[in-house]
């Protein structure tokens, strides 16, 4: 298992597995929320999409997620899925075994669900009616990026507040949970704005459920949403919340000095909180999760396609410096796609399989001799605008150039980068991203072994 997993991931040939650790984002105590605006910034240039079956960038998550309910959801700040709790859904459902071998999950949904507000009409009432029409657009890649995550299951409406899901091949609850909360496919959309204003409105005004309530959006500047008063919850305290795109970190870090912005996401990187948080009536927020980066290089570009240039790369990285750069209390060396927390493999267990690659220059530059570049070479690289990806490829173009081997970086913004690796022109892709639970970093992931990933793997995997 480990040997595939380092030469066919994503098609891409050896992967260096560098670091997991926690993002962490500051907040300024402002008080009582009540009837305020709440403004955050984060390190994207801007959105692509508020359907949120199609956003799979972190950008248009964090919007979506506020927008849209899911049955269940992940406990607030811990997307760990032994504490996925009720949203949508009374409690957590339990599964049945069937005569025939199926599994059936059978779940009861809270009455009194209003939708938004949506082109001067007033919201209405979710039923299973909504939840099954949710579900079936999820499973459908026409329509949406998750499509995969939901294969053999049948979704039905058995009255109006409870909805039956059966599974061809039975599953553990660890596994299914996770596709009925609230992210991705998940997320529960309303059936008749989509109905009547379709698809490609629904991309750009979206109609949920969730707390606040979508109102406009400015590319490359900010989008504002407003609390929705007629949340099965409660109306939130918050009047609205203001959410700007800020790629450049001094820019955020100046805005939340100055009281402009009471929320930023920030770089992994122990020097920058600790400074931050020597602010005034500021609060460092770490969300629990495992963060993964992982390098790979793109066998179908000379001259990575030969192997020994794949390894002498791999012994020039140093998974060390990459801890230091981004801070030891938040990172940790990781050996395996599925960090050792998830079920992945552990140091020792690559280490089994002549898989560790740890940094050795002097066996690097024989590698690279033996493949026939002993005086290096030079690739044309880009990376995305996050501050994370270009300190990321930064550091590993101080490395490799300690072979021999000369990076030139070019700058795109995040979207970009995510779309142009899918067409496969990147020679070295450093990819850095979050997932609940082992299944979804195998399947997710996996499906880019692939040298030219279908659409819904392309969608599935980002931009």
């Amino acid at each position: 298992m480990g040997k595939r997993f380092a030469r066919n991931l994503w098609g891409l040939g050896v992967a260096v597995f560098l670091f997991a650790g926690v993002p962490a984002i500051l907040m300024l105590d402002v008080g009582q929320a009540e009837g305020q605006i709440l403004r955050s910034a984060c390190k994207f240039g801007e959105a692509k999409t508020f359907d949120p079956h199609m956003a799979t960038g972190s950008p248009d998550r964090v919007i979506v997620e506020m927008i849209f309910n899911g049955l269940l959801r992940y406990n607030p700040g811990n997307m760990t899925t032994e504490d996925i709790e009720p949203d949508l859904a009374k409690t957590i459902p339990v599964p049945k075994i069937l005569p025939n071998g199926r599994q059936e999950w059978v779940i009861s949904l809270n009455s009194g669900v209003k939708s938004h507000p949506y082109d001067g009409k007033a919201g209405y009432e979710i039923t299973s009616e909504d939840v099954v029409y949710s579900f079936k657009r999820a499973a459908d890649k026409k329509f949406s990026a998750f499509s995969g995550d939901y294969s053999g299951m049948t979704f039905e409406a058995v009255d109006k507040y409870t909805i039956k899901i059966t599974l061809e091949t039975p599953t553990s609850a660890s596994l299914f949970l996770p596709k009925i909360v609230n992210r991705g496919g998940g997320l529960i959309v309303c059936k008749k704005p989509l109905e009547e204003k379709g698809n490609e409105w629904f991309r750009s005004n979206p109609v949920g459920t969730g707390p606040f309530v979508y109102k406009s959006y400015k590319p490359m500047e900010k989008v504002v949403l407003e609390r929705h008063r007629e949340y099965f919850k409660g109306s939130p305290k918050l009047q609205g919340f203001e959410f700007f795109y800020m790629p450049d970190l001094s820019s955020r870090d100046m805005a939340f000095q100055k009281g402009e912005i009471d929320v930023i996401e920030g770089p992994r990187d122990d020097l920058w909180a600790e400074k931050m948080k020597k602010i005034p009536g500021t609060v460092l927020q770490t969300i629990l999760g495992f963060d993964t980066l992982l390098v790979h290089f793109n066998m179908s570009i000379k001259p990575l396609n030969q192997l020994k240039v794949r390894q002498a790369m791999a012994y020039a990285m140093n998974r060390k410096e990459f801890i230091f750069l981004y801070g030891p209390t938040t990172t940790k060396a990781l050996y395996s796609p599925v960090p050792t927390g998830q079920q992945g493999l552990s140091q020792e267990e690559i280490a089994k399989e002549n898989l560790l690659y740890e940094h050795a220059l002097d066996k690097a530059k024989q590698l690279l001799a033996e493949a026939g570049y002993p005086k290096g070479f030079s690739l044309d690289v880009f990376t995305s605008e996050s501050e994370s990806y270009q300190r990321a490829y930064e550091l590993m173009q101080a490395q490799l150039k300690k072979i021999g081997i000369t990076l030139k970086i070019s700058v795109v913004d995040h979207s970009t980068f995510h779309t142009r690796i899918r067409q496969n022109l990147n020679p070295i892709v450093i990819y850095i991203a979050m997932r609940p639970n082992a299944d979804v970093i195998l399947t997710q992931w996996g499906c880019r072994q692939y040298r030219q990933p279908d659409r819904e793997c392309r969608q599935r995997e980002g931009y």
